[in-house]
């Protein structure tokens, strides 16, 4: 919603120059921001091989003014917000959970559940509209003799039913196959969600009573949770790096609220990492759990996974108790993989192909 601290983290998490200011839809157009992604074992490698060039793992965070009630039907910037959601892979819904006068709702007082609710509402409003035309084209080309399209618009009413219960689609249990036909529709709420619950200071470690009223409303959910808070997230954004962890020290944190954002963003979308290393460059990769090894080496070349012949692999854990890759190949710490080898998080890994 407007004023929870959208803009403010994402400046925090971007360096960006978002708008952030103390009125609703003082974000119009999306920004978008690419970020490193924190690894420390990224860090361990770098140490250990001393290369040319370190190229960290990116995620994009888009953001989008924020919504109100009525949104589906246009109130607001709701149209606008809808459409620039419509391609991202996940929603990471920012609620506010600090009490402060000074900082207007748009609602008049501070509930998260409520905000929560609002914008679930107005998601499955607009996912109803959604199903509810493709129903209709499928409808059409039934009548044109097509039979096929009898199944899709069955999955699609039982969709239609869910939403139409106030229920969000992630949480309609449907086969994979049948998942198909909301494909090309990307519905709003078949995204998986990230609660950020923005409290102020004193409340960073253990919460409040706001956080805990969200956490008890999303427990069905299979979301994730993260307590931050967007103010000092920009304050540690201004400091030099080297700064950094004194702040945070004081602050009796041992990490930043925005690394522990995107390590839920990595959980929530079932990502993990592999590195390549070596003098000229060490990399980290981001590619989904079970992935395998040629699907792992199309993420840095589509050629890479046409021509697989196998790759080479060292357990990190490995990598960090030798050394070094010579003398992880000496102790027999290096494998070699075909095609059905499933990429482990932390892998570090070298490919052989054809081209």
């Amino acid at each position: 919603m407007p004023n929870v601290g959208k803009s403010t983290l994402f400046n925090a998490l971007s360096s960006g120059k978002a708008e952030a200011a103390n009125f609703p839809f003082c974000t119009i157009d999306p920004n978008v921001g690419v970020v490193n992604v924190p690894d420390s074992r990224m860090n361990k490698l770098v140490e250990l091989v001393n290369p040319i060039n370190v190229v960290f793992a990116t995620m994009e965070f888009v953001d989008i003014a924020g919504l109100v009630k009525g949104a589906s039907k246009g109130e607001g910037l709701g149209n606008q917000f809808l459409a620039n959601i419509r391609n991202t892979q996940a929603i990471i819904h920012v609620v506010r959970c600090f009490d402060d006068d000074n900082v207007v709702h748009v609602d008049g007082s501070v509930n998260p559940v409520r905000d929560k609710e609002i914008i679930d509402i107005e998601l499955q409003l607009k996912d109803i509209e959604s199903v509810e035309k493709k129903i209709d084209r499928l409808i059409r080309l039934t009548k044109g003799g097509d039979k096929d399209p009898l199944k899709g618009i069955e999955v699609l009413k039982v969709y239609l039913k869910h939403l139409e219960s106030g229920q969000s689609a992630r949480s309609c249990e449907m086969a994979d196959d049948d998942k198909k036909w909301i494909e090309d529709i990307s519905l709003l709420t078949a995204k998986p969600v990230l609660y950020a619950c923005n409290v102020d200071e004193k409340s960073i470690h253990t919460g409040n009573k706001h956080v805990d009223a969200l956490k008890e409303a999303v427990k069905n959910e299979n979301a994730e949770v993260v307590i931050i808070s967007a103010a000092i997230e920009a304050e540690i954004a201004q400091l030099e790096i080297e700064d950094r962890k004194s702040f945070l020290d004081d602050l009796g944190l041992e990490e930043s609220g925005l690394t522990r954002l995107i390590r839920s963003g990595y959980k929530l979308l079932d990502l993990i990492t592999y590195f390549t290393s070596g003098v000229k460059e060490v990399r980290s990769w981001t590619i989904t759990k079970s992935t395998k090894a040629p699907g792992a080496a199309g993420v840095i070349h589509t050629d890479f996974e046409k021509g697989f012949i196998r790759a080479e692999v060292i357990h990190y854990a490995d990598y960090v108790k030798y050394e070094s890759e010579a003398a992880c190949k000496e102790a027999g710490k290096m494998s070699v993989e075909g095609k059905e080898y499933v990429v482990e998080d932390g892998d570090v890994m070298h490919f052989r192909f054809n081209v």
